[in-house]
């Protein structure tokens, strides 16, 4: 008979144990991009994270037999607490053997912490961020993820729901989109963008990282107002967007972080990033200091996919058709640059900044996240 027993992590060799434990679960998976460990460190640091800004987290391994078999990561986000008048605990970098005894042991215990803070449900899964790596995968193993976007066993979403957790919210979806100004249906879309651009006095500039700060404030707004119509919206504060943008900047290309103007006032944006994980993957998380050799091979490889994060524009805007004019713009730059296609991820069911632009430019679904979520309290 196995036994499993959960531990909080407290020493320097658990929190190394608890950060390289995903290399026994993908051992041999030639579509996981290892993360780099000392980005991954910090992440868990409460005195590096950015996420310990707004709130506070422990960290759990499970062990069968003495071997290490899972772990997870049990937080609260105060800024979601202060947001919906209630706490959640968030769930994140849940991996584990393929063995249900040892999901459940985990999940267990984020009951036990959770009802410890008063908490009134859990949530699912963010690995300390709200844009790394959250969701399920539940659909779309024929390629790696992209930057931000996660990997996982099938078995995992089966864990979840058999312990009780529901869907929660729309799937995330990512899309894939060739870049190919021929294609018949971009062809189209510069069409259209050209219509508008005779009707509206709508601009498009690129990124001034010279004034980040003042970037990030216009993103902040922009994320909180042309985002907030979708159901369990949780506000963005300035940590969240920083947390988004400051580990970006230094190999960013300006002019592929689009933004839309209307008589100088910002009203909507498109970033688009080069796909990292293209690099990452060959990287074995910078592990081992031979992997340092790794790296002088492949860091000045240019990604053929450039990864599209997020688009937002202002409500009042939702019908002047500033979202053309972003996509054309983009598909325009990034065609002169040399990307083969574009990753748009994680955008939802029926995202209407996202959906119809992307389905107009042919895209096609080729991953599904799930966000999961279970009631501890009645509301």
């Amino acid at each position: 008979m196995n036994n499993i027993q959960v531990f909080p992590v407290r020493s320097a060799r658990e929190r190394r144990l608890f950060l390289t434990f995903p290399w026994h679960i993908y051992k041999g998976d030639p579509l996981w991009v290892p993360p780099l460990l000392s980005e991954r460190a910090k992440t868990i640091d409460p005195q590096r994270g950015l996420f310990f800004k707004d709130g506070y987290a422990e960290l759990f391994i499970a062990r069968r037999n003495g071997k290490p078999a899972g772990t997870i990561v049990c937080a609260e986000d105060k800024n979601n607490t202060r947001a919906r008048g209630f706490g959640e605990c968030m769930v994140g970098f849940f991996e584990c053997v393929d063995d249900y005894a040892v999901a459940e042991a985990l999940f267990d215990q984020v009951m036990v912490w959770a009802g410890d803070h008063g908490l009134v449900s859990l949530y699912g899964t963010f690995n300390l961020d709200r844009e790394d790596s959250r969701g399920i995968l539940i659909e779309g193993r024929d390629r790696p993820p992209t930057s931000y976007c996660g990997h996982n066993p099938p078995y995992y979403q089966a864990f979840f729901e058999r312990f009780g957790f529901q869907k929660s919210g729309e799937d995330g979806l990512a899309y894939a989109i060739d870049i190919n100004l021929d294609n018949p249906e971009i062809q189209h879309l510069m069409r259209l963008a050209d219509k508008i651009r005779q009707r509206r006095k709508i601009t498009v500039r690129s990124g001034n990282l010279k004034n980040i700060d003042r970037e990030i404030d216009n993103i902040l707004e922009l994320q909180n107002r042309g985002l907030a119509h979708f159901a369990d919206y949780t506000p963005y504060t300035r940590n969240d967007i920083e947390a988004m943008i400051l580990p970006m900047v230094d190999i960013v290309d300006p002019e592929l972080i689009l933004f839309a103007e209307l008589d100088g006032k910002v009203i909507g944006w498109f970033p688009g990033v080069p796909n990292m994980n293209e690099v990452l993957i060959h990287l074995n998380g910078l592990r081992h200091p031979w992997d340092y050799l790794r790296l002088a091979k492949y860091a000045h490889r240019k990604p053929k996919c450039l990864a599209i994060k997020s688009i937002a524009v202002v409500p009042e805007h939702w019908d002047t058709g500033a979202g053309v004019l972003l996509f054309d713009e983009m598909a325009r730059r990034a065609s002169a640059k040399g990307y083969q296609w574009a990753d748009l991820s994680l955008t939802g069911d029926e995202n209407p900044d996202t959906f119809p632009l992307a389905h107009r430019m042919g895209a096609k679904i080729y991953k599904r996240y799930r966000f999961y979520k279970k009631q501890l309290v009645t509301m």
